[in-house]
């Protein structure tokens, strides 16, 4: 039965992760082979292949792979405006974030609710996962890039809160099971055990449901990132290759070819 909830509660967890690049990519169409990370001095995306590796932004300036590429005074315009959308776009990336935190937190605390387990255990449950919530919107609020929810560190920080509160799930219905067993009614101990394999099997596709409740947030998103696949077009890298940093399904209805505004 633990090892059944510690599927449950990571679920749950990854469940509210912050808006992750299949999201953008499901509903806005949109993706990106590098890595962003918003920096003091302007914006860093970053991958491990192909070239270029680094591309740098700063106030009009554009650097690949530590080469400075000239541009023309359009072109810097240009790239400004491109830096100055992508930060303006990043708190509302970090809002959307917060608030599938706290529907994930939510539909999990209504899917406690309904398992009768003791109100002393209930109470400390509903503290705990308020209080992982709470440190996660934190996290978002503070990261200022996306290595920092790389799968293996998602996969990770949901371990993490599992191990936090299965015990305390996995605990109230195990000591049930045990005292209707002890007090001869198997059929109780058997409804247990029964309950416990239904939530796992069935609480994944119930907390996507929920989640969809979010999508008019990332939809909202949509057109300021086609905004950026289009402002990025005509831009080079320091080889005179086109600079993709971003890509916009053309089929989606918003070409990436179309004019910037």
């Amino acid at each position: 039965m633990r090892v059944l909830f510690s599927a449950v509660i990571a679920a749950a967890v990854l469940a509210a992760m912050p808006v992750q690049a299949q999201d953008l990519a499901a509903t806005c169409h949109a993706s990106s082979s590098y890595d962003v990370t918003l920096q003091p001095q302007g914006v860093l995306f970053d991958r491990s292949t192909p070239a270029p590796t680094r591309v740098e932004l700063h106030d009009g300036s554009l650097r690949t792979d530590g080469v400075a590429v000239v541009l023309t005074p359009p072109q810097q315009d240009r790239l400004s405006v491109f830096q100055r959308d992508l930060q303006a776009l990043a708190p509302r990336v970090r809002q959307v974030a917060q608030s599938g935190v706290d529907m994930a937190a939510q539909a999990l605390r209504e899917e406690v609710a309904g398992l009768g387990l003791a109100a002393a255990t209930r109470v400390e449950f509903d503290r705990r996962l308020a209080a992982h919530a709470s440190e996660l919107k934190q996290r978002i609020a503070r990261s200022q890039s996306t290595h920092d929810w790389q799968g293996d560190l998602i996969q990770q920080y949901a371990n993490q809160v599992s191990a936090d509160l299965m015990p305390l799930v996995a605990g109230d219905l195990g000591q049930q099971a045990i005292d209707a067993a002890l007090a001869g009614d198997l059929q109780s101990a058997a409804d247990l055990r029964d309950r416990a394999g239904s939530l796992v099997t069935t609480l994944q596709p119930r907390l996507q449901q929920r989640m969809q409740a979010l999508r008019p947030q990332i939809e909202a998103l949509c057109p300021s990132i086609q905004r950026l696949a289009r402002l990025q077009q005509g831009l080079h890298d320091a080889h005179g290759q086109p600079l993709n940093l971003l890509h916009v399904d053309a089929t989606s209805g918003a070409s990436a070819a179309a004019p910037a505004d």
